[in-house]
């Protein structure tokens, strides 16, 4: 078997191998006709999933990746902003023919990374000031995981369980231990004692007390065992079990308090969301959130050419002219007008120069810093309002 993983190349991508046929068909009408028309298209979001009401700008840098190989110039947001419905976040200028073929692709950056990137956030809001590990790689293609572990990490989470994922943001990976090896010790109790006297001391010792018995029992007979080397208790307690969570973990807690282990710190994770979160975060002191952020719904971005030849000119339901999106760094208002027209006092323009003849014309930030980029944003007051206000 030629390619054993059903994937594409880094090669193919470029070649535009991953695109719908129908633009290879419409290059080669065009190049039939003596088409070569100059054309500015924006990238926009008309809806986000469900109530959201903001959201975050995210692989930017494989859009520009790809861009980077054609005679185009493109603007826009810088990767990591906040924006809003009907905001253009990018604008690609050049020859039609030179990048038609590449919009699927150029999309499909935009639209899973910024949809993992801001499901991270809500869950940030949610979690406030404690720390959350992305935990799901295993619900997704392994050949991505990378780079839902980076947007994972640029939304707001503080680490990354998976190796590759680690090496990519030059962070160590982030983990507890696998019901399997806990099973195979066949006691709780045991396998903790063999973590800790196997592993680097460097590793936080974390260990799962939902494999055989009452969580509040192996919190006790776990805490006792390792004393202070214990870091956690990790609760993945299956759907089936569960019952009210809240109130078992709030036993666990008084458990090891009564007993001397407040030292002890309670991590959940097992079909936590941004919800869920809300309802756990008086209890519980970290987070290992997987499936929601890994799926999470993409942002439904379009490509609209907006101008051709210099003319305004768009399809029915788009508005016409090249656009821009103004900040009010004080206030946090914005709004959007042509790119053309003057803005109000006080206000700046969001999308900026990123690309011009091949090369990046805006400094490369790197993972942390379009984090704490994103992090600055979700302390805006009015972005959590508006997440209480949703889970209500």
């Amino acid at each position: 078997m030629d390619k054993p993983f059903h994937i594409a190349t880094a090669q193919e991508i470029l070649e535009g191998k991953v695109t719908d046929v129908y633009f290879h068909r419409a290059m080669e009408v065009l190049q039939s006709k003596g088409i070569h028309a100059r054309v500015k298209a924006e990238f926009v979001v008309k809806r986000f999933p469900g109530k959201y009401p903001w959201a975050v700008l995210a692989g930017l840098d494989e859009a520009m990746a790809l861009l980077r190989t054609l005679p185009v110039k493109v603007k826009s947001m810088p990767e990591g902003t906040i924006f809003y419905p009907g905001e253009p976040v990018m604008v690609v200028e050049g020859l039609y023919r030179d990048f038609l073929v590449h919009e699927t692709a150029a999309l499909g950056f935009l639209c899973q990374a910024s949809g993992i990137a801001t499901k991270a956030a809500r869950v940030r809001v949610a979690a406030g000031a404690k720390p959350v590990v992305h935990f799901g790689a295993r619900r997704m293609h392994p050949a991505i995981t990378p780079m839902i572990d980076r947007n994972a990490y640029i939304g707001g989470c503080d680490g990354v369980a998976t190796v590759a994922g680690g090496e990519l943001l030059g962070i160590p990976p982030s983990g507890t231990m696998p019901h399997a090896m806990i099973l195979l010790f066949r006691d709780t109790v045991e396998a903790a004692r063999a973590f800790d006297e196997v592993i680097d001391p460097l590793v936080q010792r974390t260990v799962l007390i939902d494999t055989f018995g009452d969580e509040k029992f192996e919190s006790i007979r776990v805490a006792e065992a390792l004393g202070k080397k214990l870091f956690a208790v990790r609760l993945d307690t299956p759907g089936s079990r569960r019952g009210d969570f809240r109130a078992i973990c709030s036993e666990v807690r008084w458990e090891l308090d009564i007993r001397g282990f407040r030292h002890v710190k309670i991590l959940v994770s097992g079909g936590v969301n941004e919800f869920s979160i809300g309802n756990l975060n008086e209890v519980v002191d970290l987070y290992g959130v997987g499936t929601s952020i890994s799926s999470a719904p993409v942002l439904d971005f379009a490509m609209d050419i907006v101008e051709i030849d210099g003319q305004p000119l768009a399809k029915r339901g788009k508005l016409s002219g090249e656009k821009q999106v103004f900040l009010n760094k004080k206030s946090g208002s914005r709004y959007v007008d042509l790119a053309s027209a003057k803005p109000r006092k006080g206000f700046i323009p969001l999308l900026i120069p990123q690309l011009e003849k091949g090369k990046i014309v805006s400094r490369e930030k790197s993972h942390a810093e379009i984090r704490e980029y994103v992090l600055k944003q979700l302390t805006e007051s009015k972005l959590r309002i508006e997440l209480e206000s949703e889970r209500l």
